[in-house]
């Protein structure tokens, strides 16, 4: 436990958390919608402080990643609590739950950076829940992590104030952003947040910050799938910019949305079509083994540059400045991929 950043005192013994867009009022003794986030006599404390649930090393392709250090491993950490209520959510069990009903490890930022260091880790990942709900753990962090030559990384909703998000930034070197739909109803409706502005404009924020950032977005059927609203998407990630890398992800039942059926393979592709007729370089299908749409191609002649199945990598087409074989079109990355072969 620690004491919080961005929030203001209130009348009273109330505090207001300025850190996402709820601003939750909070009452002495209680907590905000995050769960994490607690007033005690007129202080906000975040809760989750060096108190991950999950600890882990993965590939990085899992986050997904497929433009940072393609082949690396990532270590991974996960706490408790989340600022949305997506009926959807694949780690309910972690973001919907208080602390205090599951066991934490006790992990202050220096443990998070020399297990990454004794595991091989390339960089460390708030993922699993939502990273911001407690920034003042990650920015900490990260900030160690920098000095030892690891990259920092959120997998995050995006729902956080612009504020915290530029400070977020000022850390972070790469960032996956689910943006669940481009319509605001979806957002009310599925995730309980009313303001999808929030997300879009803290995007913006680390784009312009200079974060890597790749997009997300989970096709559910009948819920974010029409034409319409996948262009919305498409179009927003082509103002990050052409070379910003969208995983159009297949939805499978899970939580409290089990009577919608699994998202059809042809649909993920028809998104993945749609976005790559419309322009963006990178376009990528997620949950759908097998696809050619897990490989990395050139924009200009189509060639495989970075051949993966599932989250292994296969041969590389690049040279040692990202550079394709075939037509020398540079492939914007961060970082070079580890040679693959399997």
């Amino acid at each position: 436990m620690k004491e919080a950043s961005f929030w203001t005192p209130l009348e009273g013994k109330r505090v207001r958390c300025e850190l996402c867009p709820h601003r939750c009022a909070i009452a002495d003794g209680k907590r905000g919608i995050c769960r994490v986030r607690e007033n005690r006599d007129k202080t906000l404390y975040a809760l989750t402080y060096g108190r991950p649930v999950s600890l882990a090393v993965d590939p990085v392709e899992k986050k997904p990643l497929f433009h940072v250090y393609p082949g690396s491993k990532v270590y991974s950490v996960g706490l408790l609590g989340c600022n949305l209520r997506c009926s959807f959510c694949q780690n309910y069990d972690i973001s919907q739950a208080d602390p205090g009903e599951i066991s934490t490890y006790d992990a202050p930022p220096e443990v998070l950076v020399e297990n990454a260091k004794r595991t091989g880790s390339r960089g460390i990942a708030f993922t699993y829940n939502e990273p911001t709900i407690s920034a003042e753990y990650s920015i900490d962090t990260f900030r160690l992590a920098r000095e030892e030559g690891l990259f920092t990384c959120y997998v995050t909703n995006g729902y956080i104030n612009p504020e915290p998000a530029r400070e977020v930034g000022r850390y972070l070197d790469c960032a996956n952003v689910d943006l669940k739909s481009s319509d605001p109803e979806f957002y009310r409706e599925l995730c309980r947040a009313p303001e999808i502005e929030a997300v879009r404009e803290a995007i913006r924020i680390w784009n312009r910050s200079g974060v890597v950032l790749e997009i997300t977005n989970l096709v559910i059927p009948g819920k974010n799938d029409s034409p319409e609203t996948l262009d919305g998407v498409i179009d927003f990630v082509l103002e990050l910019g052409p070379e910003t890398p969208l995983h159009f992800s297949r939805f499978h039942p899970s939580y409290k949305l089990t009577d919608v059926p699994p998202t059809p393979d042809a649909t993920v592709e028809m998104a993945v079509r749609r976005a790559l007729d419309r322009g963006l370089a990178h376009v990528y299908a997620g949950n759908l083994p097998g696809s050619r749409w897990e490989s990395t191609y050139c924009p200009d002649c189509a060639s495989e540059v970075i051949q993966r199945r599932g989250y292994h990598l296969g041969s590389i087409e690049l040279d040692g400045e990202n550079r394709c074989r075939k037509c020398g079109r540079s492939i914007r990355l961060l970082g070079t991929p580890l040679r693959g072969g399997w």
